[in-house]
């Protein structure tokens, strides 16, 4: 386990990414606190993964302030990662590597080696187990090369591998992404169970998946537009703000164009 915190809590002030003369995300303020799930929407390129980054101290930072836990961890990886576990997008070729659910958590309690408490060779293998049970994965699965799993199982030994040390705040850029249909319901419902007990902050091209079980909501299109409830943020004239003419209103509902569909609250 690593370093706890008495909450788990996320705090940007005045934050500004650049890449050379092209500034791609503007954070005035924002504060998230857990146990909750957080979902970040906006169209692609909006600087959603760009905002994961900037809390993992991994964005060139032009400007601003980024407070996990009350820690300054302002572009420093090290320091976030005391309290942060990650779940980047997996990319197809990401998979192809000759690596298995189980190696890929036992390289990441090696990785970590001298935050983790030292352990033996069987505490190590126990970890490892329970770590892959948690998040579903059946024990036929967890010697099999990921290139031969499904996108559902090859995402559960991802969410496993981040949550070995038991971190109060999972960040997770598009969990659903080359899962089928049934395995969306099932990661979904797993991704809401984990935000029970800590911080859930994943960027999503389907929102509708986790709207019954999100608590917040933040709108991105190259800075935050809005942050809140669903029944407060997802509201036609801020959906237009973000996504523009991406939108279409049929009766209750918004319709998002592209890749994206949410459901809009009447008021």
């Amino acid at each position: 386990m690593l370093e706890r915190c008495s909450r788990a809590e996320i705090d940007i002030h005045s934050l500004q990414v650049g890449y050379g003369s092209e500034t791609v995300l503007t954070v005035d303020h924002l504060h998230l606190e857990g146990p909750a799930l957080v979902q970040v929407l906006g169209p692609n390129g909006a600087g959603k993964t760009t905002l994961l980054k900037s809390i993992l101290g991994l964005a060139p930072l032009r400007s601003g302030q980024v407070l996990v836990c009350g820690r300054d961890v302002t572009a420093r990886p090290s320091k976030a990662g005391r309290f942060i576990g990650y779940v980047p997008q997996i990319v197809t070729t990401a998979t192809h590597f000759p690596v298995t659910p189980w190696e890929l958590v036992e390289y990441e309690i090696h990785a970590r080696r001298r935050l983790l408490q030292r352990r033996g060779w069987r505490e190590t293998q126990a970890l490892i187990e329970d770590s892959l049970k948690a998040v579903g994965l059946p024990p036929e699965a967890w010697h099999k090369p990921l290139r031969s799993l499904s996108g559902g199982q090859r995402q559960r030994a991802f969410i496993a591998r981040a949550l070995v040390y038991e971190p109060p705040i999972l960040l997770m850029d598009e969990p659903l992404s080359a899962v089928d249909p049934k395995g969306k319901r099932d990661l979904a419902n797993l991704i809401a169970s984990l935000a029970k007990s800590r911080l859930v902050v994943l960027t999503s091209h389907d929102p509708i998946m986790f709207l019954k079980y999100t608590d917040m909501i933040i709108l991105v299109n190259r800075r935050v537009v809005a942050v809140g409830p669903p029944e407060i943020v997802l509201r036609e004239d801020i959906l237009r703000e973000v996504y523009g003419e991406s939108i279409l209103y049929v009766k209750e509902h918004v319709h998002i164009s592209d890749e994206h569909r949410v459901v809009s609250y009447k008021h």
